[in-house]
Parts: C-alpha cells; sequence; structure tokens
C-alpha cells in the first residue's frame, strides 16, 4: 500500500497541498483529477518522496514515516516507486535507448526492453535523440523507462497526452495487465473517458484539496458542486 494521511506541502509559506489523504492500492487504478494548478504534479513528488511534505504521514508497505523528518530517515523508495512526469526528463546526449537502460546500471540489452519496444511500436525510433523524436514518441520513451524497472507502484503525470487515440489504447491495455501483476498505478490525466474506462478510483484535486474521491461513477454523477462544474466543462470542451 501507497498511502498519504494528513499530507502538507508549502512553497514559501503557502499551501500547495493541503491535509491530503488518499491510497494507491496494489493492482489497482486511481485517477487523480483536477484544474492546472491544483496540486497534482506536487502529490506525485510528495508521494514518492522526491520531496518531503511539511506535515502528514506517508506509508509505503511496511514502512512508515511521519513528517517533518530528516531526509536521513527515510529509505528512498525508488525504484519501488517510479513516476513519470510531464517534463520527461530525458537526457538529450543519449539515444532514447540509452535514456530507458541509464537506470538500469549500465545493462546494456534487456528482454523486457526488447518486448516493451515491440508492444509500444518504438522500433523505428528508439535509437534516435530525443531532438529527433515527436512529443507522443518521448512519452512512450519515458513510459517505457519506468516500466522496465519493474516498479510495485506506478505514477504517471499526463503520460497520454501527446499520444495518438491508438497508441493511448495501447497504454491502457499495458496499464490493465500491470494491474494483474499487483501493481498499483496513480494516474493523473485531463481525459475523462480515460479515467473513466482505466480507474478503480477517482480523485478529484483543486486548489490543494481533495473535493470529492470514489468509484469512476464520480465521473458521471459528481456530488460536489465545483466537481460537477469541471467535468461539464471539459466535457463541452472536448
Amino acid at each position: 500500500m501507497l498511502a498519504a494521511r494528513n499530507l502538507i506541502k508549502k512553497y514559501h509559506g503557502k499551501e500547495v497541498l493541503k491535509d491530503i489523504d488518499i491510497r494507491v492500492e496494489p493492482g489497482k487504478i486511481t485517477s487523480l483529477i483536477g484544474p492546472s494548478g491544483s496540486g497534482k504534479t506536487t502529490l506525485l513528488r510528495v508521494l514518492s518522496m522526491l520531496e518531503l511534505p511539511d506535515a502528514g504521514t506517508i506509508t509505503f508497505n511496511e514502512d512508515e514515516y511521519t513528517f517533518p523528518m530528516s531526509a536521513e530517515n527515510i529509505i528512498p523508495p525508488w525504484p519501488r516507486i517510479s513516476v513519470v512526469f510531464q517534463q520527461l526528463f530525458l537526457w538529450p546526449h543519449l539515444t532514447l535507448r540509452q535514456n530507458i537502460l541509464l537506470p538500469l546500471g549500465g545493462i546494456k540489452k534487456s528482454k523486457h526492453l526488447d518486448e516493451l519496444i515491440d508492444f509500444f511500436q518504438m522500433k523505428e525510433f528508439i535509437d534516435r535523440y530525443p531532438n529527433q523524436a515527436s512529443l507522443g514518441q518521448r512519452q512512450r520513451v519515458a513510459l517505457v523507462r519506468a516500466l522496465v524497472l519493474n516498479p510495485e507502484y506506478l505514477l504517471l503525470d499526463e503520460i497520454t497526452s501527446a499520444l495518438d487515440v491508438e497508441q493511448v489504447s495501447a497504454v491502457l491495455n499495458y496499464l490493465q495487465e500491470l494491474k494483474t501483476k499487483n501493481v498499483g498505478i496513480l494516474l493523473v490525466t485531463h481525459l475523462l473517458g480515460f479515467a473513466k474506462r482505466a480507474s478503480d478510483q477517482v480523485v478529484f484535486l483543486d486548489g490543494g484539496n481533495v473535493l470529492e474521491s470514489g468509484s469512476s461513477k464520480i465521473l458521471e454523477k459528481p456530488e460536489h458542486a465545483r466537481v460537477k462544474k469541471f467535468i461539464s466543462i471539459v466535457k463541452s470542451a472536448s
């Protein structure tokens, strides 16, 4: 289990995350939705402990951390928790294949990677450099770089934003396969249809607050007025 209770994160004295409770369960997909600037990416950074919260508790399997506490007292959860951010963070001087292999510590060939390259149709561009690839291709590379590490929990930040319909479907199919392997997934997305098809749980975040959470039925019949308004606007714009 990856979970947080009463999580608070501040930047320059301003609370960006306000008393957040969230659970990412093994073998389930949780979609995190909400407007830009609501704290979604910050929540991914804090849950993965790339940044530490100012207060609250994070539980990762058998380990529990109550903040504030020093980073020296934390067992780094990576790559058991792996994150893919919107910025992708690919090294420009390495080929896309080398970017994927880098976290594997010098391994030059991987059967798992070959399988992922085939699944996500990456053979054509895998040996190019990042500036020679489209944004959608780079997104697939960043996703595969996380997948090849076989994480227990996978946190994804708008990983389908530049993908075509076929590739979005491929990502969904692979995430469903990961569920059968008991991987817990937290997915930030603005694609409500994707969230509805993928999710066991949906969490709506706005202004650093969880306004509503529950099953994917939230996307059809939200109870909170702010959630109703947001979903209505997204549907009318799509």
